[in-house]
This record gives structure tokens, sequence and C-alpha cells, in this order.
């Protein structure tokens, strides 16, 4: 009897530190910490995370990133869905969920033409508002989301998505109505409602040179004015063919230049085939479902995973290189199954774009890109 319970007491001994064991090494080998001292590594946050209903997620938030920006919940369309009238409720929650984690918190974003509510462009009779009622409307929904928040959120996506891949103006709402003014004007009112906040400008295939330097002369005008942008956001919304390493860090170059950070935001790879060679992230493209658009509904193979891996470390390898111009790696969601890329382009597919699947299990990729940062 002694010996067997001397048995069971070593064992129990041996779980308990192969347990702890376990636990030091998870702890020990987070994004979090393997970034530390190089830039921050964020997530984005949806409605069921920042709510703290699926807790699964926010374990890994809370254990593997230092940084958030909400998904949605930000976005003027379910801020102020009517006139004057504001719904802060899940804007409160994602700020008190990154004040309680010691997170770096964005605010996403104040200023787009996808998402915003219709009534910020029309009059009373359901014509083109004018430019003065513009700018007013624009001035008091971002001094009253920004003064919200005052001291709280640490930077903001001011402008979104404004320049089109050829470098031109998007011909936007707000382009239209006010003209080019409407950008410098959102970073004026961004300041104002809080002088310490960082302003960020956001968009995606800026691999895309006319693209980078329509956004390099947009940063150059902010600041020819003398109003205050710290970052270019570089939205990594990849492929596995698109762009190349090396397109990407010539705009990322070429952004540094003018003296303002970089961040790498929104970034997740799809292994799903484009349609018709179709890239970008416009949220308002929309495809009819094919099969043939998704290869992959029950599994991804391994080959295509270790394809998707490899891509994803010779992109980190290029933030490492040039740590001291990156800020901050934000991923645009946390497992699988919150990926916008199941549904977007084509709705209805199952993508693999995220770090972590749908079991919340982190992939391989998750470590390879942990001992990357011990080589660097």
């Amino acid at each position: 009897m002694k010996v067997l319970q001397k048995t069971l007491l070593i064992t129990a001994v041996c779980c308990c530190a192969l347990t702890a064991c376990k636990k030091s090494t998870v702890e020990n080998s987070t994004l979090a910490k393997a970034f530390a001292g190089k830039f921050l590594i964020g997530t984005a946050l949806n409605s069921l995370q920042i709510f703290e209903l699926d807790t699964l997620g926010v374990q890994i938030i809370t254990e593997q990133f230092n940084a958030i920006v909400p998904e949605n919940c930000m976005k003027s369309m379910y801020l102020q869905p009517e006139e004057g009238k504001f719904f802060f409720d899940e804007a409160d929650e994602y700020v008190a969920f990154g004040e309680a984690n010691n997170m770096w918190i964005t605010g996403h974003c104040l200023v787009w033409h996808s998402q915003a509510p219709q009534w910020f462009f029309i009059d009373e009779n359901g014509n083109d508002v004018s430019r003065e009622m513009l700018i007013e409307r624009m001035r008091s929904h971002i001094t009253t989301v920004v003064s919200r928040y005052r001291g709280r959120i640490k930077g903001w996506d001011v402008v979104n998505e404004a320049i089109m891949d050829d470098g031109s103006w998007r011909q936007s709402k707000f382009y239209r109505i006010i003209g080019e003014d409407f950008i410098p004007l959102a970073f004026q009112f961004a300041h104002e409602a809080d002088p310490e906040a960082e302003l960020y400008y956001n968009d995606y295939s800026t691999a895309i040179e006319a693209k980078c330097q329509g956004i390099v002369g947009l940063v150059k005008s902010i600041q020819e004015k003398g109003l205050r942008i710290d970052a270019v956001g570089m939205q990594g919304h990849l492929n596995m063919d698109s762009p190349t390493v090396e397109e990407f860090e010539k705009s990322l170059l070429a952004f540094s230049s003018l003296g303002v950070k970089v961040m790498v935001t929104e970034l997740d790879l799809t292994v799903l085939p484009a349609f018709r060679g179709f890239t970008g992230a416009d949220v308002s493209a929309n495809f009819d479902f094919k099969a043939e658009l998704n290869p992959y509904s029950d599994s991804i193979p391994a080959e295509i995973a270790l394809q998707q891996q490899n891509r994803y470390i010779d992109f980190f390898r290029l933030f490492l290189k040039h740590h001291d111009k990156v800020s901050r790696v934000t991923l645009w969601g946390v497992t699988d199954k919150d990926s916008w890329r199941n549904d977007w382009p084509v709705h209805g597919r199952t993508d693999y774009a995220l770090l972590f699947d749908r079991e919340y299990q982190p992939k391989p990729v998750v470590g390879e890109l942990i001992k990357l940062t011990k080589q660097n």
C-alpha cells in the first residue's frame, strides 16, 4: 500500500512538474514576448471577443498579443447610424478590454468611404450636402469620438483607403464634395480632439508602385500643412503570390523615408485562388460562389500549409530586418474561423489565413516565427 501511495505521489509530482513545464514553455514562447523590443504584435477583435464571450479567443489574445484594433465597432455606421445618435457600448467595452490587459489600443477608423452611414452625405431632400455641411459633420463625428477616448486610445486610423491603385484619388463622397482637403481636415480635427494620440493613414495594396507614390504625395501634403501624421498603415492582405517581398519592402522604405513610422496592419495570407486575378482588399467586391474557388473546404493540404508558412516567415523576416522602421504588426483576426477571408470576395469559402486554426491551436508557423526572432 505504501509503495502504491509513493508511486501515486511521484506520478502526481511528475504530472504537476510537466504541467508547470508546459505552462512555463508557453509563457516564454508567446508572440508578444518573442517580438518584444522589435515591434508590437497585434490582432483585430470581433464582438464576441470584445465582450469576452469567445473565451478561448480571449485567451489567445491576452497571451499572444500586446496590441489590439477593433474589426468593426468603431466604424462610423456603427458608432453613429443616425445623426447625433451615438452608440458607444461596444467601443467602450473594447477600450476597457485593452486597458485591463495593458494593450496598445488603436481606434479604427474615423473617416472611410465604406461602412459610413448614408445620412452623412445627404440633406433632408436626399441631395448631396454642401461642402460646409459635410466638413461640419466630419468634424463633429471625429471630435465626439476621439474626445471620448482622449488619453486612452493610443493611436487612430484617421483616414482609410483614399487612394486608388493607380495613385489617383478615390472618387468617394468625401472627395467629390469636399475635395482633397478632407484628409488634412480629418487629421486636424483628430489632433485637436486628442493632441497626444498618434495619427495614421491606412490603405491596402500599398506595394503597388503607383499607389505607393500616391500615398507618398498624400503624406507630404499633410506634412507641408504642419499637421501631425505619425505612421502609414500598410494593410497586409496577402495572397500566395502577390505582392513580392521586394515590392513590399520598396514601399516600406518609401514611407519610412518621409519620417513617419510604418505599421503593417490587417495582416492575413489567403491560400485560396483569386477570382480571375482579382487582388486588393476592396470590401465592396463580391463574386458568385463556385466550387473551384473553394478547393480546401474540409482541410488544407500539407504542402499548401507549408508554402503559406514559408511565405509568412519571409514577410516577418522583412519586418524584423526593418524593425527600426516598423512599430507594429497586426493580424486581421485571431483564428481562421474569424477571418473575413472566408467570405470575401466570395461568400461561403473556407480559408486558412491566420496564425491560429479553427480549434484555437497555434499553427506550426507560430513556433517558427518565435524562432525567427532569436536569429535577428
